[in-house]
């Protein structure tokens, strides 16, 4: 590793003003990176890391946050002191950042191509030609199928892994010194994520380029980084190499960062969080194999709660206005049983057709054949009367609850409104003394009754809206990749929460998720789905542990393991 420092952070302190109230929230950090090393920065969302990045580029929000003390060193030249003018020769030249989410990066107006030339247009002379050029070479580089139609297409007509390498291809389009990952590949599948790291250590490696690669995910990391700066509210709690940090760390912050993911190779009955880190009151109880026969004897000797029998859903599409019709087979053929207290998971990738099934089986997107059976009946052609009462037997948990709550209704409304639809509770009082129960099961607290959606954080908007679901005491719940947004520390008190309300309700759960790790976590029996069909179906360690299929074995292989 070169020892040449390229960038330096020396005491800095950043506050947020608000009312002429100042809030600090970046408390005196500091840090190197030398050329040609990869530096990562973890923590939780709200320890600091994505502000403290964009520090480093000059795209602090002014009149809302500010460099109140410290200096950031590019080199020789102070970023503290340069004007917005000299920032923009530096910004996408010699310092450049690849953002979370893509979709909202990118214009989705213009083509790729198109938005990619914007930046060589910018820092550089070449002509209009040499700069199409370039850009087809670096969507070579940056591995995309087929660059000139990707050159051609808008980002709505890309995939996501697609989308995050045209933003690498656009940020390594300068050849800057230092590129800014910022969770570049929190949404993604892992077989995608995997691809990417891969991508960006080979850049890496190639252009001698320095890497801040920032996550929450400390087993990804320990993939990619040379060094790790830890952070937990503001501040850096524990940096250094990364085979120190992970196999000595010092602060309980650390550790439990490292062990709030599910292991794959016991089950713990409750998942370690960070508060219990920091209390040091960690529950170290493993569900046995004898303890988990027991329950698979009892569970699978009942009559099963949910059939689906041949089940396929088939869309129909057209590639022009006077073409014909193409018809796409989402699902497949598909057949499986779920029984009364059972957790199923349902894995694979994007496209893969495992939310299609869960709306089949919502009835929110009618299967094109095939049976599903709910308590021995057939649910694919009920009438609206019958329809209604099934909803509130099968509910849905979703990815994303902000999306899913009305903004402009109190929580407390949110959650009493279905409850009234399903004549649950005798009037406004009854609903409301449940609904504040539900709130205390869920962890939260019972003011949150008069809080609006946007009071909350993600982990916070997700208990609420498990709340909302549970309020109609259904018996079978779809989770639909309902923890992938989430930090991994609140990834861990989700899913405690959500077997603990199992144990309490007797619930029934489908696990819809592409992160396999959480899923064999929580799964009894796994299904793996892949272009539509089940690939491989049966008791989730033993899929874990010995997978038969080629495709089972790419989705473990890809899972970051840690070191």
């Amino acid at each position: 590793m070169a020892n040449k420092k390229i960038l330096s952070v020396n005491g800095l302190n950043i506050s947020a003003f608000k009312s002429n109230h100042e809030h600090k929230i970046i408390n005196n950090i500091s840090y190197d990176i030398f050329e040609n090393e990869i530096v990562a920065i973890v923590g939780e969302s709200g320890s600091g890391k994505s502000v403290s990045s964009l520090a480093i580029m000059g795209l602090l929000p002014k009149h809302v946050l500010k460099i109140t003390s410290g200096s950031i060193h590019f080199k020789e030249k102070s970023l503290t002191d340069t004007s917005e003018k000299d920032f923009q020769k530096i910004r996408g030249n010699q310092i450049a950042m690849i953002f979370q989410e893509p979709m909202s990066s990118l214009n989705p107006s213009m083509r790729c191509g198109n938005q990619a030339e914007e930046i060589l247009k910018q820092h550089t002379t070449l002509s209009a030609s040499e700069i199409k050029n370039e850009i087809l070479e670096l969507f070579e580089k940056v591995k995309l199928p087929n660059p000139k139609r990707i050159y051609k297409s808008y980002p709505h007509e890309i995939s996501g892994g697609q989308k995050q390498r045209v933003m690498i291809a656009m940020a390594i389009a300068c050849k800057p010194k230092i590129l800014i990952a910022d969770e570049p590949t929190t949404a993604l599948d892992v077989t995608v994520q995997k691809d990417i790291l891969l991508l960006l250590k080979e850049i890496q490696k190639e252009t001698k380029m320095s890497v801040l690669f920032i996550s929450h995910d400390l087993s990804l990391v320990s993939e990619l980084a040379d060094r790790v700066i830890v952070m937990y509210k503001g501040e850096i709690v524990e940096q250094g190499d990364t085979i120190s940090i992970f196999n000595q760390p010092t602060h309980n912050y650390t550790k439990a960062l490292i062990n709030a993911r599910p292991s794959a190779d016991y089950r713990l009955k409750k998942l370690p969080t960070i508060s219990d880190f920091m209390s040091g009151e960690i529950n170290e109880d493993i569900i046995s194999k004898e303890d988990r026969r027991a329950n698979h004897k009892k569970l699978y000797a009942q009559e099963p709660l949910l059939e689906i029998i041949d089940v396929e859903k088939v869309y129909l599409s057209k590639k022009g206005l006077f073409s014909k019709e193409i018809a796409f087979k989402a699902v497949d053929g598909v057949s499986f049983k779920v029984f009364p207290g059972e957790t199923i998971g349902l894995v694979g990738e994007s496209g893969c057709g495992k939310s299609t099934l869960g709306n089949a089986i919502l009835q929110l997107d009618k299967a094109t054949s095939g049976i599903i059976k709910y308590k021995g009946q057939d649910i694919t052609n009920l009438s609206k009367t019958e329809l209604r009462a099934l909803r509130k037997d099968i509910q849905i948990i979703f990815q994303d609850p902000f999306a899913s709550l009305n903004p402009r209704m109190t929580v407390g409304n949110a959650i009493m409104e279905p409850m009234k639809v399903h004549n649950i509770g005798n009037a406004f009082e009854d609903r409301k003394e449940r609904v504040l129960d539900i709130l205390k099961k869920v962890g939260l607290e019972t003011s949150s009754f008069y809080k609006y959606p946007h009071e909350f954080s993600g982990g916070q908007r997700q208990r609420v809206g498990i709340a909302r679901t549970i309020a109609l005491q259904p018996q079978l719940i779809v989770c639909d990749e309902s923890v992938s947004a989430l930090d991994i520390s609140v990834q861990a008190q989700v899913l405690n929460l959500l077997n603990d309300l199992k144990s309490l309700f007797g619930f029934t759960y489908i696990f819809i998720s592409h992160d396999l790790a959480v899923v064999k976590y929580m799964a009894d029996q796994l299904l793996v789905m892949n272009k539509g069909k089940i690939e491989e179906i049966g008791d989730a360690d033993k899929i874990y542990n010995s997978p038969e299929k080629k495709y089972t074995k790419k989705l473990i292989h890809a899972i970051p393991k840690g070191l």
